[in-house]
């Protein structure tokens, strides 16, 4: 992210963002978060992940539908307060959750099974974007997860009234092209009529 990104997300835009309907941990949301995780990491069991990463974990959906598949969980998010509020999940109480940003993850390298991203590498300008890929996967010690938008060619489009705030592209062909040691284990699309919050692409991609 660049500064004015970081200091978006960090403002009381990222606090109202947490509050969205799509961020609550309802137990609808869980219901489907549950279901695509299950379909995600079908492909994730030799060996399967015993600790995940989410980078941009907001309040920690995506983290507490994973407690039925990893046992250790981990997030990073800009923004303070929420940081706080996930803290303050008792269902979280064990997770580690830390302030941080994507272009310097606070972890060591290969130090977490998987590391992931869920509309987060959409936020992140196509400058900044290298430097945030590159750090999931030096975290990474096994898997690689992405869920972001998609488009074919690299697109800006306007976000909520605000331009250079959200970018798509093709995320799974970036990823292999800037690390060649990624192999892809498996992609699909998330569905917003029956799936996603949003229309989604995915992919699960293993260090080799």
């Amino acid at each position: 992210m660049t500064d004015k990104q970081i200091e978006l997300w960090r403002s009381e835009f990222g606090e109202k963002y947490a509050s969205r309907d799509a961020n609550l941990i309802s137990e609808e949301n869980q219901r489907r978060l549950i279901r695509d995780w299950a379909k995600i990491l079908h492909n994730a069991i030799s060996p399967r992940p015993a600790s995940a990463l989410e980078v941009g974990c907001n309040v920690g959906r995506n983290l507490v539908a994973l407690r039925n598949f990893v046992s250790e969980l981990h997030g990073v998010e800009p923004n303070s307060k929420v940081c706080d509020e996930a803290r303050q999940n008792p269902v979280l109480a064990e997770a580690t959750i830390k302030e941080g940003v994507s272009q310097d993850l606070p972890y060591a390298d290969s130090s977490i099974d998987l590391v992931f991203t869920s509309g987060v590498l959409i936020h992140i300008a196509p400058d900044n974007l290298g430097k945030a890929v590159d750090e999931i996967v030096r975290v990474s010690r096994r898997y690689v997860v992405c869920i972001e938008y998609f488009s074919k060619e690299p697109a800006q489009i306007t976000y909520r009234g605000l331009d250079g705030f959200l970018f798509k592209r093709d995320f799974g062909r970036y990823y292999l092209e800037r690390h060649p040691n990624l192999r892809v284990l498996d992609y699909g699309f998330l569905w917003q009529l029956l799936d996603s919050a949003d229309d989604c692409n995915w992919w699960l991609f293993e260090k080799t």
